[in-house]
């Protein structure tokens, strides 16, 4: 029997690691289904063989050789399990079935054991992957010299939830030899997909109609200075990401990165690979997505994903993403979070995973272990209010970040481009004059032909420093704000679990069209209260529940102003300490070259 499929994605193929490239529309023969952790063997139409990943393809059809014989219709259901996996789907399975990872004790360095081929396994090089990877046409034309130029071609700011990279020196983020280019090269960033949030629970009336008592632990949310907060530890859990190690599975044939998280509450590292990084994103979306934004993952890449600067950036944007998730009090203190940071041995990983993807307090049900301490129940015109208030403030921060990465991205490509170009000119046009000079054969003009050599040379020296400065300053710039843009990206799924919010958003609700709209309109919370008088004169519901529905509307309305709470207050220390980072180093570059400067200037005789 032969089974030939239609590539519905491109994918180069990461040399050495046995993989096939092929192209969207390619037909290619798959020869071995059986090989697992997401792949499949496939043969293209030159011959060629090798892996390729499943949900790159869609199979076409099933041929069986036959001497005549009329053979009953074909059982084409077969292929369903082939077809990409809806993502809570797919992540539980997955998981369930996974290996856990050995952690690694203090002072000793391993990687996991080899996998068994069969086992789940990530698509790429770290990812689990649900369902085909999403194509954004307006950023297909980037050639990773120029990352957020798709913001300059789309009228809306090409905004995408991501905080991802495109590191120079992979295969779509080529590193030049020639540090003056004249395009110059922009802050090495690159698009990941949007990975929408999807709450796996119903919309707000599984919560606001609820009979079932509140499971979980509570979540308290107290009045504070600038309103409602959420309860806040003494000691704020910490982490850091680090040693990233290559290891490999399927007998060698395929390879990961892993990277060793060290909490503060143990300092004891735990070894965890770029798919259990996805796997806790999964959950905590499932679990506090309707609550809480939980941005997205670093970008999953296929190719490119060992090279030495992707590694580094990657882990760079593990930390910044993991830092997030330990500041926030409710996420940090979850279950799920503990378990990823400071689980013992494999048991303990193995029967926590299980636990965490068994849990039911997960989408708006989350809401039932909310408690407001000493407050009041807000009427529905101050709920509307407060969402209102909030949804315009986001869209403006939205659109004021989107603007200083484009400036800064086009501030980058100049430093890297014509800038220190045209330093390199002007020191190249005094080093000539001198020359000129020194051919004249005048006695007694050594110190002028050396002062301009030197002078030139300075200017040499300013365009290595301009070219350079902008990873030392304007780079934790970029990534801050590149982070809230991913952040801010979040915030209109988690609005519009309250209230519909007439206008699109953002790029991310476009990509959405037959979702996003019809799903707010019929599942946001204030509407569904606005409902209640009618929902009673049908009998649907009685009066108790109407004022029931009111009351926890209330408590929604108060989970998402300690939400705003934490947003500001992190806002106000995120950038009051990247600015301050940004200034200082700025005032050093300035400073040197003033510096350099002077000197060159004390090199000429005072006449």
């Amino acid at each position: 029997m032969e089974t030939k499929a239609i590539v519905i994605y491109d994918f180069a193929a990461e040399i050495g690691n046995n993989e096939l490239s092929v192209r969207e529309g390619e037909t290619i023969t798959i020869t071995n289904q059986s090989i697992g952790g997401g792949w499949i063997e496939a043969r293209n139409s030159r011959g060629e063989v090798g892996l390729v990943p499943e949900d790159y393809i869609e199979a076409k059809e099933v041929q069986s050789v036959s001497s005549g014989v009329n053979a009953a219709p074909l059982d084409l259901s077969f292929f369903d399990s082939h077809l990409p996996t809806p993502a809570s789907t797919a992540q539980v399975e997955l998981a369930q079935a996974e290996a856990p990872v050995t952690p690694v004790t203090p002072g000793f360095s391993s990687t996991s054991p080899d996998e068994v081929p069969g086992m789940p396994n990530s698509m790429m090089d770290s990812e689990a992957t649900h369902g085909a990877p999403y194509k954004c046409p307006i950023l297909e034309t980037s050639n990773g010299n120029d990352p957020w130029g798709a913001f300059d071609n789309n009228p809306s700011g090409g905004f995408s939830n991501d905080w991802a990279a495109q590191p120079e020196g992979t295969e779509t983020g080529k590193n030049s030899s020639n540090a003056w280019q004249s395009g110059g090269q922009g802050h090495p960033q690159a698009y990941q997909g949007p990975d929408f949030q999807a709450f796996s629970k119903s919309g707000p009336e599984l919560y606001l109609l609820s009979k079932q008592p509140a499971k979980g632990t509570k979540l308290p949310i107290y009045s504070g200075e600038v309103g409602p907060v959420w309860s806040y530890p003494e000691h704020q859990l910490d982490c850091v990401v680090a040693d990233p190690k290559k290891g490999t599975k399927m007998y060698g044939l395929k390879s990961y990165i892993e990277y060793q998280v060290t909490p503060t509450t143990t300092n004891r590292p735990v070894n965890h690979r770029y798919k259990h990084f996805d796997w806790l994103y999964e959950r905590l979306l499932d679990k506090f997505g309707s609550a809480i934004p939980i941005p997205c993952l670093p970008d999953k890449q296929v190719t490119g994903r060992f090279e030495e600067e992707f590694i580094k950036m990657r882990m760079e944007r593990l930390q910044g993403w993991m830092l997030r998730m330990c500041r926030h009090p409710v996420v940090s203190s979850s279950d799920v979070f503990q378990l990823f940071v400071s689980y013992k041995d494999e048991k303990d990983w193995k029967t926590g995973k299980r636990r965490a993807e068994k849990d039911e307090t997960v989408g708006v049900m989350i809401f039932s272990t909310i408690e407001p301490q000493g407050v009041q129940d807000l009427d529905l015109t101050e709920v509307e209010q407060k969402c209102d208030q909030f949804s315009r403030f986001t869209k403006a921060m939205d659109d004021g970040v989107k603007d200083l990465l484009n400036v800064g991205n086009e501030h980058w490509k100049r430093c890297t481009g014509p800038l220190p170009k045209e330093y390199q000119r002007i020191g190249k046009a005094f080093q000539n004059l001198s020359s000129v000079f020194n051919s004249s054969g005048f006695q007694g003009e050594a110190s002028l032909t050396d002062a301009l050599t030197a002078a030139g040379k300075t200017y040499e020296e300013i365009a290595l420093m301009v070219a350079e400065q902008p990873k030392k300053d304007l780079h934790k710039l970029m990534e801050t704000n590149n982070e809230y843009k991913g952040l801010l990206g979040c915030f209109p799924d988690t609005i519009a679990v309250h209230k519909v919010t007439p206008s699109p958003y953002s790029l991310r609700q476009s990509f959405r069209p037959k979702l996003h709209t019809g799903l707010m309109r019929k599942c946001a919370a204030i509407e569904k209260v606005k409902e209640g008088d009618k929902l009673v004169a049908t009998s649907k519901i009685n009066p108790t529940d109407k004022t029931a529905m009111t009351k926890r509307l209330s408590v929604m309305s108060y989970a998402l102003q300690a939400e705003m709470s934490h947003f500001h207050t992190n806002r106000i220390y995120d950038y009051n300490l990247v600015m301050q980072q940004y200034l200082e180093e700025q005032v050093k570059f300035y400073e040197t070259i003033a510096e350099k400067l002077r000197h060159a200037h004390s090199e000429f005789t005072t006449m």
